[in-house]
């Protein structure tokens, strides 16, 4: 993915940029301390910023036995600036054992995470070159995947190895050596796998080739032609079955192929009916799957499930809801496989839209919390669509802001699954046009297709698209950690209310009901005035506001 390196910074975004970082500060000061490591991970350290990366090919050899792994990654890139020294990711314990360039052996420095390269070619601006980084060891092993990096060595039930990676958050480097910053994606990747015989590899793009060995192994040749994200590369070994289909899509056919251990495969094959309801309700609210190219993947993992590109993984033991439960206790979460229907809804908000930033990993898991409920809405309606979302805050903790700490490798508050989900069905409820809305989710996927993205870019898109200025309601639910109130109170057959507890720009409509009737309103932070209201007059919130109403405003 191509670099974009001109900005246009409005007025209000620098206004943004200021509080949050005065409000992120004083958090940080209070409650962390990030190291060294942590900016070398976290942020576009001059030696990442003078080249965009364009294409990788790794070849890795996985050994199940050793639970090693072993290989190159030829790195393609395009000079941005006149430069010579490259910084590479691979984390501990693994090691770079070599570093060439048009064949020549290159020096390197390693600084804990980071590796310096220093490039003997010139380095001429819009020139493209590669480098070849030569690796191995043994990687560490994910202690409780996928929440924790690494890689995850079992075995299935007839001894086979079942082996999987996946390492968001903790990033790509914990097992090949990658440009492991998200605001860089390469154009296209090859991914080559070596595997004992009797095993089969899954990655991400499409099968091109599998070339026999003559030393017991196969090597498994995948080819991605879409822009990729670092976490969203996987590889996945085991003794699979495929079966597949062809799903109708608006931009065509679309193949759909399904890996399953072969014990698991009937189960299977009734369990991924989820799939093509899954591709109807998302491209009706998302716009068209946007990897057609590559082919859509599901492939049983020996853990929950990820949401790699086009090679989504899944672990949900065959059931619905989220391994049987119903997160939202309303009922309406056993209608869905979680796990299908969640990564897969990262497809749209992840892998086509990506963050820059893992501080603004909200713009994947708060879109896709809510891609839960669409995926409802579509097939069960708008009632339960609604009483799911409403039903999943009794797992909001507002414990800390939902955006992280930018240039640190660091993401903010859980809360931005949940709180996220209702923030964005709270949004659909202001726009109040649910074609309208439709057409800007759509609009999202279609403006910032294979990108990556900050907070600022989407917040803004948003508000020009809904039409009014939304910077105070991302403030809110974003960056604080209370929830709004609606006060008010009943005197002289006058209502007067206001929004407390928020920030001061809060200013957004909500829906009441006056003696049930429906009656729209326009707080502020100051007291306004409705008058002719009857004395007695019951006044109810329309619950799928993300607010509160405590009942000891009436007076």
């Amino acid at each position: 993915m191509k670099i974009n390196t001109t900005t246009t910074i409005s007025r209000r975004a620098i206004v943004f940029i200021i509080t949050t970082l005065l409000f992120s500060q004083a958090w940080a000061q209070e409650k962390l301390t990030f190291t060294h490591q942590d900016t070398l991970r976290g942020s576009v350290t001059p030696e990442r910023a003078w080249w965009d990366l364009t294409h990788y090919h790794l070849d890795v050899r996985v050994n199940p036995t050793e639970k090693s792994i072993k290989g190159v990654n030829t790195i393609s890139y395009r000079v941005l600036q006149t430069e010579k020294i490259m910084q590479i990711d691979l984390q501990q314990p693994l090691n770079i054992e070599k570093v060439t360039q048009n064949g020549k052996s290159l020096n390197f420095r390693r600084d804990g995470n980071a590796f310096f390269i220093t490039l003997n070619e010139p380095q001429q601006p819009g020139t493209f070159q590669k480098v070849e980084v030569y690796y191995g060891g043994i990687p560490q092993v994910s202690a409780n995947p996928p929440w924790s990096g690494g890689v995850t060595w079992q075995k299935d039930k007839k001894g086979n190895p079942f082996v999987a990676t996946s390492c968001q958050g903790d990033g790509a480097s914990l097992w090949w050596p990658c440009k492991d910053h998200m605001y860089d994606e390469p154009d296209s990747m090859q991914i080559s796998v070596t595997v004992p015989q009797n095993l089969i590899d899954v990655s991400n793009g499409r099968l091109r080739k599998v070339v026999q060995n003559n030393d017991g192994t196969k090597t498994f040749h995948w080819f991605v032609t879409n822009p990729i994200n670092n976490y969203g590369v996987n590889v996945n070994i085991g003794d699979y079955v495929n079966f597949f289909e062809k799903f109708k899509g608006e931009k065509g056919t679309l193949d759909c192929n399904y890996y399953v251990l072969r014990e698991d495969l009937e189960k299977a094959k009734k369990q991924f009916k989820e799939v093509p309801r899954m591709l109807q309700a998302f491209e009706h609210w998302f716009g068209p799957y946007p990897f057609y190219e590559d082919s859509y993947k599901l492939v049983q993992v020996p853990y929950l499930g990820m949401e790699h590109q086009s090679s989504v993984t899944y672990g949900n033991k065959f059931e619905n809801g989220y391994l049987g439960k119903d997160l939202s206790g309303s009922g309406w979460g056993l209608k869905f496989d979680f796990i299908i229907v969640h990564e897969s809804g990262h497809e749209w908000f992840a892998n086509n839209i990506t963050y820059k930033d893992i501080a603004d990993m909200w713009i994947h898991e708060s879109f896709t919390a809510y891609s839960e409920n669409l995926f409802l809405d579509y097939h069960f309606g708008k009632k339960a669509s609604s009483e799911y979302v409403i039903g999943t805050r009794k797992n909001i903790k507002n414990d800390r802001p939902i955006v992280g700490y930018y240039d640190v490798n660091y993401s903010g508050s859980g809360d931005m699954y949940y709180k996220g989900a209702n923030m964005l069905h709270t949004l659909r409820q202001i726009v109040n046009n649910d074609e309208k809305w439709r057409s800007i989710l759509r609009g999202l996927n279609k403006e910032f297709y294979h990108q990556t993205v900050t907070a600022a870019q989407i917040e803004n898109y948003l508000s020009k698209q809904i039409g009014r200025d939304l910077s105070g309601f991302f403030q809110q639910y974003l960056r604080d950690v209370r929830i709004p109130q609606f006060e008010y109170q009943l005197r002289n057959n006058e209502l007067t209310y206001r929004w407390a507890n928020s920030v001061a720009n809060f200013n957004i409509p909500v829906k009441v009901y006056l003696n049930n009737q429906e009656k729209w309103l326009e707080p502020t932070t100051t007291w306004q005035e409705l008058p002719n209201v009857p004395a007695n007059a019951t006044v109810q919130v329309d619950s799928n506001f993300y607010v509160t109403a405590p009942q000891n405003n009436v007076k």
